[in-house]
């Protein structure tokens, strides 16, 4: 009886301990397809970090570091326009991995009727956008080059799911935005530009994974594992692109997951690039380029008043020790 009591005090012990380290490690993603989707949806994190960990689905990337902020969430998907406003703010992250370089997965759509068909006729119409998120940051990039006030632009605060529903009512003429509101939008609009031509004007835009520092300081291996899964994920897709079509497993699992149209999901997968792990360390990407992209768009972040003020050195928010360390 005494045995038979041991063992299931243990087995309790054993259990809350296994619960409290699950609760420790909360993931916040967000809706942009990219291939670390399908990895998320087979649990192939879970498998090579060893627990269960808890995704939460965020719309936006103010949102992931609010949650960042307040020790909600240990790693997030954030933007480089979040990111410069968090590092700038001095909270406490690390950028371990590049999750996407962004050229057509963001867009700014007119909507059809909207009377809108050059740049200028932007003039006085609503468009909307998640403010301080990398569409943002694009939308006013490309008012800058296009010479026009964003003042004389009603620019409305949404995020995805609340675009979506605007648009839907016709109370919005245009929108800058992601996946899936993005393919939902092109239906009954047209892209008037994208973030890869706004980066060809001077503003390039990008995608990492971050963590909180006092997390990876003590979880490096977490942050090795989860780089690993997430660089095998790219691989996989650049080895196979056109294999991942409207009909495959891939397209199904990233729909299912974001809510995505299947059939948007490979037009949407190759709006971005990924880069390999060589590409990841390299001087142009966590190697010290990250870091420079990411005080460029602070700079620009304060120009338009959006942050109060720009670090001088961006480099201890972005570490490239832990891709190498990746099995």
């Amino acid at each position: 009886m005494k045995h038979a009591l041991k063992t299931l005090l243990l087995a309790v012990v054993a259990a809350t301990s296994l619960q409290a380290q699950a609760a420790d490690i909360v993931i916040g993603y967000q809706t942009g397809v990219d291939p670390s989707k399908v990895a998320q949806a087979d649990g192939a994190y879970e498998k090579a970090i060893g627990e269960k960990l808890d995704w939460r689905r965020f719309n936006s990337g103010p949102e992931v570091v609010t949650a960042l902020a307040s020790g909600d969430v240990q790693i997030g998907n954030l933007g480089s326009s979040p990111l410069a406003a968090a590092t700038s703010r001095k909270l406490p992250l690390v950028t371990f991995l590049v999750a996407a370089q962004i050229n057509a997965a963001e867009a700014l759509v007119v909507r059809n009727g909207s009377g809108i068909d050059t740049p200028e006729q932007l003039v006085g119409k609503t468009i909307a956008t998640p403010f301080v998120s990398t569409s943002h940051y694009s939308l006013l990039g490309a008012l800058k080059h296009w010479n026009i006030d964003p003042s004389k632009v009603k620019i409305v605060n949404l995020n995805p799911a609340e675009i979506n529903a605007a648009w839907k009512r016709g109370d919005i003429d245009g929108a800058f935005v992601w996946s899936p509101a993005l393919g939902e939008i092109k239906r009954s609009g047209k892209v008037l530009t994208d973030a890869a031509e706004v980066g060809k004007w001077g503003a390039p835009t990008f995608e990492v994974w971050v963590a909180r520092k006092d997390f990876a300081e003590k979880h490096p291996e977490v942050l090795a594992e989860f780089a690993g899964v997430t660089l095998d994920a790219f691989a996989d897709y650049q080895a196979n692109a056109a294999k991942w079509t409207a009909d495959s497993e891939q397209a199904r699992k990233i729909s299912k997951l974001i809510g995505a149209n299947a059939a948007d999901v490979p037009e949407l997968l190759a709006g971005s690039t990924y880069p390999n792990a060589q590409q990841q360390v390299s001087a142009e990407l966590l190697g010290g380029g990250t870091a420079k992209a990411t005080a460029r768009t602070a700079e620009f972040l304060k120009e338009q008043k959006r942050i109060p003020a720009v670090l001088p050195d961006y480099s201890p928010y972005v570490s490239a020790e832990y891709v190498p360390k990746a099995q």
